[in-house]
């Protein structure tokens, strides 16, 4: 890589916080995944996960962005960025698990009521226990505005709810599901709430297992008349927070942590290409002495300082409290769309030695294909970004 990248220089503040994530890692979870994980096998064994999360929040990293007050750390989005982005270009597969991702607190969760999140946050914070998120309907998609899931009020107080969701993570090891129900309200009104669901509630139902490319598993859920009290709902029935506050803000970080994952898969992935086209010999010489390598290898390079400025200067706005709605976009847009490149280009940089199941490349070229899908695809980014334009 080249040295004094500009990024970096933007992220010295939260550079030490970075460097300790990134020595935990390797005296920590470098070690334990080569005694205990198996390379032809994309997650590591369920235990070994549950007890990274619990190491990595009494260290401070798990949830390390969630109020103090709660057991996190209350740092800021972009020293959250810099560690996911470690954890990737770290290589190591237990690196990511170390951060809470689909199983770990929800920013749903900080608009509960105080006793539900003293009930589930922070546990979830702890890294002690693990959540899903039922949104996504197998007719509507991610429409979370108004989903045919519904929530009816019982006779005695509380709540029935019924309906189907898909490709929910997580949903076969979660202890709670956040639930998004259509609830009818005074003159035929609807809204959209949050419900808090412990998976054990007779009529949650995990259903069909859908296996993806890379990195697990997701499923259906089937709610069939699960009964639940009143303080179920989210925010309580006196407050209660609607799925409206899925604000563009929440969105927008969502956004730019999925960037600086891309980012670090890239990452991961030019540090291997690097290192293979300087020790590779063919004809001779190394192949990094070729052109078409080098086009490869640095084309990558420059698009991934490209993508890192961006991410990290729209979570510095973001922390600063600026609207980053289209910045946001912009950052997961290229940075994902450049980590699916990048990927290729190394693996075809490797040749057949990448194909090979259980090399890294191979693992990285099933995983990073989900990026530019997930928390919106590349063409919603660009909508977003038209929008900023006024071309909406």
């Amino acid at each position: 890589m080249l040295s004094g990248s500009l990024r970096d220089r933007y992220a010295r503040e939260h550079a030490p916080f970075a460097e300790s994530f990134a020595s935990f890692v390797r005296r920590e979870l470098v070690p334990l995944e080569s005694e205990t994980c198996d390379s032809m096998r994309d997650e590591p064994p369920a235990s070994v996960a549950a007890m990274v999360r619990r190491r990595s929040a009494e260290l401070g990293f798990y949830a390390c962005d969630y109020p103090a007050e709660y057991g996190g750390q209350s740092a800021p989005l972009a020293a959250k960025a810099l560690l996911y982005e470690r954890a990737e270009a770290s290589g190591c597969r237990l690196a990511p698990v170390a951060l809470c991702q689909a199983e770990g607190p929800s920013e749903l969760l900080l608009h509960g009521t105080a006793e539900q999140k003293e009930r589930y946050l922070r546990p979830l914070i702890a890294g002690e226990t693990t959540r899903c998120l039922a949104m996504t309907e197998p007719e509507g998609g991610s429409n979370m505005l108004r989903p045919a899931t519904r929530a009816r009020r019982r006779g005695a107080g509380g709540w029935s709810l019924s309906g189907r969701k898909t490709f929910v993570s997580n949903a076969a090891d979660a202890r709670i599901a956040l639930v998004l129900a259509s609830v009818a309200v005074a003159d035929g009104e609807e809204r959209t709430g949050v419900f808090i669901v412990r998976t054990d509630t007779p009529g949650f139902v995990v259903g069909h297992r859908y296996e993806g490319m890379a990195d697990g598993a997701v499923y259906d859920v089937i709610l069939d008349d699960v009964q639940l009290d009143e303080g179920a709902l989210l925010g309580g029935s006196d407050g209660w927070a609607e799925a409206g506050f899925l604000t563009s803000r929440m969105l927008a970080k969502g956004r730019l942590m999925v960037a600086a994952t891309a980012n670090g898969i890239a990452q991961q992935a030019l540090a291997a290409g690097l290192e293979f086209a300087k020790t590779r010999q063919t004809f001779g010489g190394t192949i990094g002495a070729h052109q078409h390598v080098q086009q490869h290898l640095v084309r990558g390079q420059a698009m991934l300082e490209a993508a890192r400025l961006l991410t990290h200067s729209a979570t510095q706005a973001f922390d600063e409290g600026a609207d980053v709605v289209a910045e946001a976009a912009q950052a997961k847009w290229i940075a994902t769309e450049n980590a699916v490149r990048t990927v290729n280009d190394v693996f075809q940089v490797h040749g057949g030695t990448a194909w090979v199941r259980g090399h890294p490349l191979e693992y990285l070229y099933r995983r990073v294909r989900a990026y530019t899908i997930v928390e919106g695809t590349t063409e919603i980014q660009k909508v977003i970004v038209a929008n900023s334009l006024g071309l909406g």
